[in-house]
């Protein structure tokens, strides 16, 4: 199953989805056309249609001390009504960091300013999917070994 990632922003949306095995891939183009809500659930179904997605995970930018804020509440907002217009499976992944971790990755990487911008929030989505694959991973690693120590008992 493709898993979709998107960093929430007010002036873009970072993309990135997984391969059918639920490997990272690229980053996709940020989507910038951002003029009504609506649009945007447009743009997205037909993402998620195009490209046979699964299930979307939705960055959540709590503040550092791990608290809700403005944009934390605007991306629960938007994760929501995402889940209804597709009717797929829309979870929350706690982003903090990403996108500063994306803009130091580009840095290093000697990527001129004007081109960070745009590969910003591609990146970040990137993050996100990683960690919410990492997470989905020990989770099951976890119920594996308790299974495995039930079995042995």
């Amino acid at each position: 199953m493709r898993i979709l990632a998107i960093d929430y922003g007010r002036a873009r949306l970072g993309l990135a989805m997984s391969d059918e095995d639920e490997v990272p891939a690229s980053p996709l183009p940020p989507h910038a056309c951002r003029s009504t809500r609506s649009a945007d659930l447009k743009f997205l179904q037909s993402l998620v249609r195009r490209e046979k997605i699964g299930a979307i995970v939705v960055g959540h930018p709590l503040n550092m001390d791990g608290s809700v804020g403005e944009m934390a509440r605007e991306a629960e907002e938007f994760a929501q009504e995402l889940a209804e217009s597709t009717r797929l499976p829309v979870q929350l992944v706690d982003e903090r960091g990403t996108t500063l971790e994306a803009d130091r990755v580009l840095r290093e990487g000697r990527v001129a300013a004007k081109r960070r911008r745009s590969l910003r929030d591609g990146l970040a989505a990137v993050q996100i999917l990683q960690s919410h694959l990492d997470q989905r991973s020990a989770r099951s690693e976890s119920v594996s070994r308790e299974t495995n120590d039930r079995d042995s008992v």
